[in-house]
């Protein structure tokens, strides 16, 4: 029993150490020392992250300043160099890095970067894997189960400028802790886009519509975004998470708050689809755009009178987000708050994401006597 749980306390610890590097997380939590001078898991780190074999690299700069603290912690982890070592495979990787010619922070700043985020509420994708003992042979016996970090695992991988907010003043190029946070919701409550017809609101990277599509059986995602430049990278998205044949299942589209969703040249909106559910993501950062973005939402809640709303609103400042449930009021629009506090930092399991600002998980709908002002069809 002792052998088990330390067993899996080491491929926890292993898992978690990947899953936040392969999201770029800034700041990882290594495995133990007792656990890195295993040569087992130097090989797994390497075959994991640093090979040259990994499908969606982290970038140059982020790779040598995890491997370099690595290198240094299994280093300091070692007391009998005649039974333990550095694997050989970590060593030439991190000389490597050391003899290329970096771009500069500034420049990589600018650089595209693929993020994968990792969905631990849909399970580890386990399987067993036979590991060898602190000498680094394989025994015969004892097959353990290593938490699987490629494409067997649940996960989510996107292309993202993590760093900048593009000229045209778009934050949709990375995926914001909201959206992280929504997705959670959604796999804790999957019934609701289970088989439905969706239509997200400031889709941004994709991250949510691309969960709906791909792993919560939804019948069909509408991604909008404001933002053209957004929108023509969505199909990107679709494709790196296996889903550009799904012309059918999600559906990149631009749409402006406030500007009417049925045109004067259109009898109906969306060739008359119905959505059964609309979400959203950070999407009440701006003061300026709420009386446009609640708008929008009150015209769909009049076209869909049944269709449930669903908003995850980071709480970065108090007023902002006050006056998101004043114009809500205004609206006639009702706002409940579902009981889904963030996990804290620690008790993270993939997706990782800020634990200090609250995130509000907003369920809106019309006031009982309250007519749409989109109308019914």
């Amino acid at each position: 029993m002792a052998r088990t749980t330390q067993i899996k306390r080491k491929h926890m610890q292993i898992a978690r150490f990947c899953r936040q590097y392969l999201q770029l997380e800034p700041v990882v939590d290594y495995p133990d020392g007792e656990y890195l001078c295993d040569a087992w898991v130097q090989e797994t780190l390497y075959e994991q992250l640093f090979s040259e074999d990994v499908k969606h690299p982290a970038p140059v700069r982020y790779q040598l300043r995890i491997l370099k603290e690595l290198v240094k912690r299994i280093e300091g982890s070692i007391e009998d160099w005649e039974r333990y070592g550095l694997s050989d495979n970590l060593y030439n990787r991190l000389s490597h890095l050391l003899s290329l010619r970096l771009p500069s922070e500034a420049d990589a700043a600018q650089e595209k970067c693929y993020v994968t985020y990792h969905l631990s509420l849909l399970g580890d994708g386990s399987q067993p894997t036979q590991e060898g003992d602190d000498s680094g042979e394989q025994p015969d016996r004892d097959h353990h189960t290593l938490p699987l970090l490629g494409d067997s695992s649940p996960h989510i991988t996107l292309l993202e400028s993590r760093n900048l907010i593009a000229a045209s003043g778009t934050t949709g190029l990375r995926t914001w802790e909201a959206s992280l946070h929504l997705g959670q919701y959604l796999l804790a409550n999957p019934s609701l886009v289970r088989n439905k017809r969706v239509l997200e609101l400031g889709a941004g990277t994709g991250y949510v519509s691309i969960l709906c599509a791909k792993y919560l059986a939804s019948q069909h995602v509408i991604a909008t975004d404001g933002s053209d430049e957004v929108v023509a990278n969505l199909p990107d998205s679709l494709f790196l998470n296996g889903l550009q044949d799904s012309v059918g299942l999600v559906q990149p589209m631009e749409l402006w708050w406030g500007h009417a969703l049925v045109g004067t040249e259109d009898e109906k909106w969306n060739g008359g689809r119905e959505v059964d559910v609309v979400l959203g993501a950070d999407i009440t950062y701006d003061k300026s755009v709420i009386p446009a973005l609640v708008a929008t939402v009150e015209e769909v809640l009049g076209l869909f009178p049944r269709a449930e709303v669903v908003i995850a609103a980071t709480e970065r400042n108090r007023e902002t987000y006050e006056s998101f449930l004043e114009v809500c009021g205004g609206r006639g629009i009702e706002v409940e708050h579902a009981d889904f506090p963030v996990l804290k930092r620690e008790e993270q399991r993939g997706p990782f994401y800020n634990d200090v600002m609250p995130i509000h998980i907003c369920l809106l709908r019309r006031k009982e006597g309250e007519v749409g002002g989109g109308g019914n069809w």
